[in-house]
């Protein structure tokens, strides 16, 4: 059988009971009873970096990675369940814990649609005017990003590996049998979801994705800031459209050897 993880994922049903009312207000969350073999989960973790150019946003990601990623990661290397690091581009394509399963001439061969036009993606020429203004403090956010660092707490290490985008990791995923994959990291309401790495495109390539809805936040607005509505529906979304999430503390509980 091998060594297996064990865990209650959760999702949110949209359906009800027979002879329950089907109105959204009688929906709610559901949870599954899952046994995976340990081989064929990894932990993926999505754009930990050291800094944040929101300062709210970087205090919230400082007190995640503290309290609850580093436990996280030191209970996943000890029951050896793989880890993949997705620093994000500008970070990953030089680490030397990358795999390097997709060459540089892949990279560059990736094939260019010619509609929508160029110019049109790029907002020059004749559709200049439908460019967002230039932010006046958009140097100093490029200056900031040119410097990021993943987080010194959470590194790379032993049997880890880093990926660069989302074919690579499928790759990997495909060599060593991977199926499972479970998400954590900055921010919920973005890279998380949004890079070709994340949540959404590796579901589409077929798997089981399983988000650790405490091992992250997003970018709040000033209407959502007091109550993280931002991080808390970017969860929700996931688990409303065929996505599960779990906590740090279940996923530890479920390891192999958890408790001895």
């Amino acid at each position: 059988m091998g060594r297996r993880l064990h865990i209650k994922p959760r999702y949110y049903r949209w359906h009800v009971d027979v002879g329950v009312e089907w109105v959204e207000t009688n929906t709610g969350y559901a949870h599954l009873d899952w046994e995976i073999p340990l081989t064929q989960a990894a932990l993926v973790l999505v754009d930990v970096w050291a800094h944040h150019y929101l300062k709210d946003t970087e205090a919230r990601s400082e007190e995640i990675v503290r309290e609850k990623i580093v436990p996280l990661v030191a209970a996943c290397r000890k029951a050896g369940m793989q880890l993949i690091h997705a620093p994000a581009p500008g970070l990953a394509e030089e680490h030397p814990a990358r795999v390097k399963l997709v060459s540089d001439a892949e990279m560059a061969g990736v094939r260019r649609e010619d509609w929508p036009p160029p110019e049109f993606r790029r907002k020059s020429g004749d559709y200049r005017r439908y460019a967002r203004p230039v932010e006046p403090r958009e140097e100093e956010l490029v200056a900031m990003r040119s410097k990021r660092k993943m987080h010194p707490l959470v590194q790379a290490e032993g049997e880890d590996v880093v990926i660069l985008n989302g074919e690579e990791l499928h790759r990997f995923c495909k060599q060593q049998g991977i199926l499972f994959l479970f998400f954590l990291g900055f921010n919920t309401n973005a890279c998380i979801q949004l890079r070709d790495y994340g949540t959404n495109e590796m579901n589409k390539r077929g798997y089981e994705v399983i988000i650790l809805r405490d091992c992250g936040t997003g970018m709040e607005s000033f209407e959502t800031h007091d109550a993280l509505w931002q991080t808390r529906g970017a969860v929700l979304f996931l688990e409303m459209f065929g996505k599960y999430s779990v906590t740090s503390e279940e996923l530890i509980a479920g390891l192999p050897g958890a408790g001895s």
